[in-house]
């Protein structure tokens, strides 16, 4: 029996003889229903229809489907001496890109920000041996393919290496979760965010929304939440959800001042 993507939001179902019937993370009210309805691909159909490419994203080797599919966004790879940390996932696994993987260190984990980006982390963990799926356990609610592979950690942090940490910001989901690589940036330390702090078009800036596609900001709380978990960590570098959306250089200040204006502009 086939496995089912949604055609909306990339996410992965069981193999089931006929697609569901229904996407819980599209019909949350942070996401939404195609308006022409909601349609399912079978894995066999994404990989007829869609391939994956890989290129570097600020010194950083990334994977995006391709044509543009879903929500879009790209995964990255952390690579350190003894394998890759996929940050964020995309919707399909392919034998040429997990091929390309292989040849830079393989993968040892696989960390997602949010349930908008689960994609198929189950295909791309069963690729490298079960490697472990970290998604945060206040999030298990939207998990649409169970995985023997999913840590689901609680708490506030997690390391996955000595310098590769997860933390639970909340905010854009209860579970939300941002990586910090303090070697990345030649030393100098990288964030990366997803969408959880939106890299702004001018690049210059973060934005921080409860539902990016409905138009619902991140009240008072939940921003100076993420402004506390984020304040003592050092990072010259910001990496957003797609291709080219990050802040190259004095990142935390601009994350600083990207707080500051979002209260002011709701107070």
């Amino acid at each position: 029996m086939p496995l089912w993507t949604c055609s909306q939001c990339g996410a992965q179902f069981p193999d089931t003889a006929a697609p569901p019937d229904a996407c819980l993370i599209c019909e949350d009210e942070r996401q939404f229903v195609n308006w022409s309805g909601q349609s399912f691909l079978s894995r066999e159909e994404m990989l007829r229809g869609h391939r994956l490419i890989w290129r570097d994203d600020l010194g950083v080797p990334g994977l995006q489907i391709e044509p543009r599919f879903a929500i879009g966004q790209r995964a990255l790879l952390l690579c350190e001496s003894d394998g890759c940390v996929m940050w964020d996932c995309v919707p399909l696994a392919t034998d040429a890109a997990i091929g390309h993987v292989r040849s830079l260190g393989g993968l040892k984990a696989i960390a997602v920000s949010h349930p908008h980006f689960y994609g198929a982390v189950a295909d791309w963990s069963e690729a490298f041996a079960g490697a472990p799926i970290y998604l945060h356990g206040d999030d298990r609610a939207f998990v649409t393919r169970p995985c023997p592979s999913i840590v689901a950690w609680s708490g506030d942090s997690i390391q996955l290496s000595p310098d590769i940490v997860l933390y639970r910001t909340g905010g854009h989901f209860p579970g939300a979760t941002v990586l910090h690589w303090k070697t990345a940036a030649d030393g100098r330390g990288a964030l990366f965010v997803g969408d959880i702090a939106m890299v702004a078009m001018n690049r210059r800036h973060v934005s921080f929304m409860y539902s990016y596609p409905n138009y619902v900001p991140l009240g008072t709380a939940a921003v100076r939440r993420i402004a506390d978990v984020v304040a003592p960590l050092a990072f010259d570098r910001i990496y957003g959800a797609w291709w080219d959306r990050n802040i190259a250089a004095d990142a935390k200040p601009k994350f600083d001042h990207s707080v500051r204006r979002h209260l002011t502009a709701i107070a």
